[in-house]
């Protein structure tokens, strides 16, 4: 039976492939990647946030294993309106060796990307000092839709990238702190914009198999359909990982989008299905693998573990002249996650265990639209963008005792209605040849009730907060720019918390200073200085599974990162960042000022190699700092440092060889820690404090053969 379904869907990829396999899109040709402008030649006042070519099929190349589109990396070049922006293309995006999806984000300059457990739940992020779980105050989109859910039952800001393709990725726009007008909810500590391509260059079709019974189809292509064209994707992938109770991870995944015009001047309509379910080895305590009761992959409870769906339908619709540019994003998601945990054991029930299910089914839609004027000020030029994005979610939560999966009883039930829209202005103008200004509001109105199955939960509320922010950019002088940058933003709380007299906005205020130089030619560096401060923390919770609000903090840190195309076959990257991260207000029964989980020091490096064919490879290195576990600062997770690699040879005709390493070294490190109190068999009542970690997996390996039409 299940080798049949198997067989059917390695299939129905294949056809994909095969429909789609008739037509290739022209290449664009790309240039050198052009420096800063001069003092002479400013920069443009406003910069696309992707680079295209006219017709609205991506300029790629076969460089490294980017073997279907990419945007090129001239986009990476072009000027930016804070020291820390970026802009990032598919090329370099897919010459990073990954192991999941959402490690591509790791391009970003100082992040960190972690899995804690199973390969379907959403992953762990860590950006300047922020513990931001799976995407408290990180915001994540992909094609004008919305990846972090609001009020979910796992934690606040959930964001889930299984269901991405990085083969389809175009670029990724990174803009940190609270200075961004279109920047709304959870954006405080950065937001990250990923777009598909609209149509592909090439048609693929690619096959992995690797360690700890990995192994991946996937097919995707490109053909004409009407006055426009069709562009499909599809993968299976199935993973069961070195721990003692397999993941047995099976994901199924595919894209289907209908697009018309160029990305200036067109629409495009896309459909995503997503399906996964796994089994999961969460953080395991110290003292049983000290004490020899489980190994270092081994599982406490072998029934952990969970299944998730994500149904998308989304549009967006540009026209652009000399003067104007307007874009309207449309979206509906309908997604459900049922997750299996169980943290302490035997704390709470000694005779059945603390196993608890988190249920989440919501639907959401929204519409983001922007409209941007180029006119004069003062006889300056100058452009202004209005914009307004509306989101409207539906959810159904629930909270529930079980044992091996099997319910026992319901803690609480939860219907949440939550509704936001938020409006923003931004001015952009250009003084003189080394001057230019940014200016812009955010206003965001938030409507939410909760119809709760707890006795004086149910409440309702709304809530508004304005959002001033604004810029300095001074230069070129020897393509070489300034940044003084400063706003402020906010997170959105848990509705559920609006029984217990929790606010549903809590603001963060931020500034940066920072510079950005290309006058060594082919290097690309830059230096920011930042602060952060919140009204109010996110933190998970180790022991429950959760976020909860806490005290104000404030976060001061300093992030350096550099770029250098040494040749055009070779490009090396390095990027340190170090953060001092404390709550600010009263302690009352916190018993210190760290803030548990945030990092000091996130280190990365790596070189990359290849041209359009022959060999290629990549070696890339992270450091992941220690980080407290506890407020007082007496306990603290041991620092990581991972080694991946990557070698392949690509040929004339499409075809692709990629043999990937991770871990190369086979460090023992931890992908995440915690500190909390848990209960094994036989020891007291109030169970014992020890520190709770998942380890990294060991050194692994994955072939790929892909051929690209």
């Amino acid at each position: 039976m299940h080798t049949t379904r198997r067989l059917v869907l390695v299939l129905a990829v294949l056809i994909l492939a095969v429909l789609a396999g008739t037509i290739s899109a022209a290449r664009a040709q790309t240039a050198d990647p052009p420096p800063l402008p001069s003092a002479a030649s400013p920069p443009p006042i406003s910069s696309p946030p992707t680079s295209k070519t006219g017709d609205g099929v991506i300029g790629a190349s076969n460089m490294l294993p980017a073997v279907t589109v990419t945007a090129p990396s001239v986009l990476e070049n072009e000027p930016t309106d804070a020291a820390s922006e970026r802009r990032i293309s598919g090329e370099t995006l897919n010459a990073r060796p990954i192991s999941r999806p959402a490690e591509v984000l790791e391009a970003t300059p100082g992040l960190i990307v972690t899995q804690h457990s199973g390969e379907g739940k959403a992953n762990q992020y860590f950006l300047r000092g922020f513990n931001l779980d799976h995407g408290t105050d990180i915001a994540i989109w992909l094609d004008g839709m919305p990846v972090n859910m609001r009020t979910h039952a796992h934690g606040q800001g959930y964001a889930d990238l299984n269901f991405l393709l990085p083969e389809l990725l175009q670029s990724l726009v990174v803009r940190k702190g609270p200075y961004w007008a279109q920047e709304g909810d959870f954006s405080s500590a950065g937001a990250l914009h990923l777009a598909y391509a609209t149509r592909l260059e090439k048609d693929l079709v690619s096959a992995t198999g690797g360690s700890f019974g990995y192994w991946r189809g996937l097919a995707a292509g490109t053909m004409p359909a009407g006055d426009g064209y069709l562009t499909g994707a599809g993968e299976i992938v199935r993973y069961d990982g070195p721990w003692t109770i397999p993941d047995a991870m099976r994901k199924y995944n595919g894209i289907v989008r209908y697009s018309e015009g160029t990305e200036a001047n067109g629409f495009a309509i896309t459909g995503m299905a997503y399906t996964n379910s796994w089994h999961s080895t969460d953080q395991i305590p110290q003292r049983a693998v000290y004490g020899g009761l489980i190994g270092l992959y081994g599982a406490i409870d072998p029934t952990d573990g969970g299944d998730s769906q994500r149904y998308s339908l989304s549009a967006h619709w540009n026209r652009r002249n000399e003067t104007t540019d307007t874009r309207i994003e449309g979206y509906f998601v309908y997604s459900t996650l049922n997750l299996y945990n169980n943290f302490t054991y035997w704390l709470n029930d000694p005779v059945n265990g603390d196993q608890f299910q988190q249920a989440d089914k919501r639907r959401l839609m929204g519409v983001n639209a922007s409209h941007i004027v180029k006119h004069s000020v003062l006889g300056h030029d100058s452009e202004s963008m209005v914009g307004l994005q509306l989101r409207y979610d539906q959810i159904d939560l629930g909270l529930f005792n079980t044992f091996q999966r099997t319910p026992l009883s319901t803690i609480r039930t939860d219907y949440v209605v939550e509704t936001s829209a938020g409006l923003y202005y931004q001015n952009k103008t250009k003084w003189n040849d080394w001057l230019r200004s940014i200016a812009g509001f955010r206003g965001d109105v938030y409507w939410a009730s909760d119809s709760s199955s707890l006795a004086g939960e149910s409440a309702q509320a709304t809530a508004f907060i304005p959002q001033p922010k604004a810029g300095l950019i001074f230069g070129p002088f020897d393509r070489t720019e300034f940044y003084l940058n400063a706003g402020i933003g906010f997170h959105s709380n848990d509705v559920r918390g609006l029984g217990q007299q929790v606010p549903m906005l809590a603001a963060s205020r931020g500034a940066e200073i920072g510079t950005r130089t290309q006058a060594i030619r082919g290097l690309d560096s830059a230096l920011a200085v930042f602060v952060l401060s919140f009204d109010s923390e996110l933190v998970f919770g180790g022991d429950s599974g959760d976020t909860s609000p806490t005290r104000p903090s404030q976060r001061v840190g300093i992030e350096w990162t550099n770029r250098w195309q040494v040749t055009s076959w070779a490009l090396l990257d390095a990027d340190f960042a170090y953060t001092h991260a404390r709550y600010t207000g009263a302690a009352g029964d916190t018993p210190g000022d760290f803030i548990p989980g945030a990092p000091a020091l996130v280190a990365s490096a790596g070189v990359t190699l290849g041209g359009d064919t022959g060999w290629f490879g990549a070696l890339r290195w992270r450091y992941f700092g220690a980080r407290p576990l506890t407020e007082d600062g007496s306990v603290y997770s041991t620092p990581s440092s991972l080694v991946d690699a990557r070698l392949g040879y690509a040929f004339a005709n499409g075809l692709k060889f990629t043999l990937d390493a991770f871990n190369v070294l086979n460090t023992q490190a931890d992908q995440i820690s915690y500190s909390y109190a848990s209960r094994l068999p036989g020891e007291p009542a109030a169970g014992v404090n020890d520190v709770h970690f998942h380890p990294a997996e060991p050194f692994a390996l994955r072939f790929t053969v892909a051929k690209a039409f």
